[in-house]
């Protein structure tokens, strides 16, 4: 069924999102659950995100989350998607993905986003302010030279166990982040799908402009959005809806809400507002059945000479979503692993260290009313 080429990696990105009416913490249980069937059915990485003081989402410490995935898989890679530097010490970044990759060497992947704390009080209360965000280059520069021991903003400081090891860095973008991407000769995870015209500028831009680095000799361009796989395309733009809510309450409300049920949202009154923002929610993801969904990924991939594709999905009904991810692996043509990690029936798999063109990847999006960074 899939016309992407042999072995093309797709990977998996998950916001721990939380739904009415349920604990926090049962977000984070199954995000991890989520990464044992991503990998069993092939994905060739599974990315944690970074939001603080969101209700709706409750993954706030990527680098402990990723520990608990890696620690709960074998196979598949493991990341950020991303921490957002301007929050951190680029220090205290190294020495956690330092430790991550010492526990789980050969599987660990470093994205890294430019976002700040949403609102003036998460901003304060994490110590920083929105400005930080210029910093970002600077910052990356330092943070690699951590792990290569060449940083010179702390002159015979040395982070443990970071340095000597190597994590592949994945900036997470859009527009000027690109930019930022190509001059430190990085991997680039971009968004998202639906708007294609600037999603194509920002790679063109970025592959223009990039200058090879220790890190990554070429262009390495990861494109990410939603896709959802269903029996029909009814259905599948049915599972699309709690998010469409979530986003259209957050920018009429001001709060990035846990996700409700389809049903009552169908039933909600909606300015008119509200009803544009929701509509907007709705379109343009690449959504239906298995078939349609090849199809147009495929061309996404062709249009946008992407190397890898980062989905990043989510829905009220959590059985569903692991449908959506098992029918988009049948539609990717992904190589099913078995219980050690291995790929089943003969397959070769994804590459378990390095994508295609030696890259390796990185992501960052634009925050939305209460969300500090998303690819899509």
């Amino acid at each position: 069924m899939s016309t992407l080429p042999p072995g093309f990696p797709v990977s998996v990105l998950d916001r721990s999102r939380a739904r009415e009416g349920e604990e926090p913490s049962q977000a984070l249980r199954d995000t991890v659950r989520l990464a044992r069937e991503a990998e069993a059915l092939g994905y060739h990485r599974f990315w944690v995100s970074e939001h603080h003081g969101v209700p709706g989402v409750a993954g706030s410490a990527p680098t402990v989350l990723a520990a608990a995935v890696a620690a709960a898989t074998s196979a598949i890679r493991v990341g950020t998607g991303g921490v957002m530097l301007p929050n951190h010490r680029p220090m205290v970044v190294a020495e956690q993905f330092g430790v991550l990759e010492s526990l789980f060497p050969g599987r660990i992947d470093m994205g890294l986003g430019r976002s700040v704390g949403f609102t003036d009080g998460v901003r304060r209360a994490l110590g920083h302010e929105k400005d930080e965000a210029e910093s970002f280059p600077e910052r990356i520069e330092e943070l690699l030279g951590w792990f290569t021991g060449t940083q010179t903003a702390h002159p015979g400081v040395h982070a443990r166990p970071a340095e000597g090891l190597r994590v592949p860095p994945f900036v997470l973008a859009t527009g000027e982040g690109a930019r930022i991407a190509a001059e430190a000769g990085l991997p680039l995870v971009v968004g998202d799908l639906r708007r294609r015209g600037r999603l194509l500028a920002a790679v063109d831009a970025y592959r223009a402009a990039f200058r090879p680095s220790a890190w990554a000799a070429e262009p390495y361009v990861v494109v990410a959005g939603t896709v959802v796989v269903a029996p029909t395309e009814a259905e599948a733009r049915r599972l699309l809806v709690p998010e469409a809510w979530a986003l259209a309450h957050s920018r009429t409300r001001g709060k990035f809400p846990p996700l409700a049920p389809p049903e009552r949202i169908e039933g909600l009154a909606m300015t008119d507002r509200q009803r544009g923002f929701y509509e907007d929610g709705l379109a343009g993801h690449l959504h239906g059945t298995e078939e349609r969904v090849a199809e147009e990924l495929a061309l996404a991939v062709k249009e946008t000479g992407a190397d890898e594709v980062l989905v990043t999905t989510s829905t009220y009904d959590r059985e569903a979503l692991l449908a959506s991810y098992r029918g988009l692996a049948r539609a990717a043509g992904l190589t099913p692993r078995g219980a050690g990690g291995e790929p089943r029936d003969g397959g070769e798999g994804v590459p378990g260290v390095a994508p295609r063109n030696g890259g390796e990847g990185v992501l960052e999006g634009t925050p939305r009313n209460g969300e500090e960074a998303d690819i899509g």
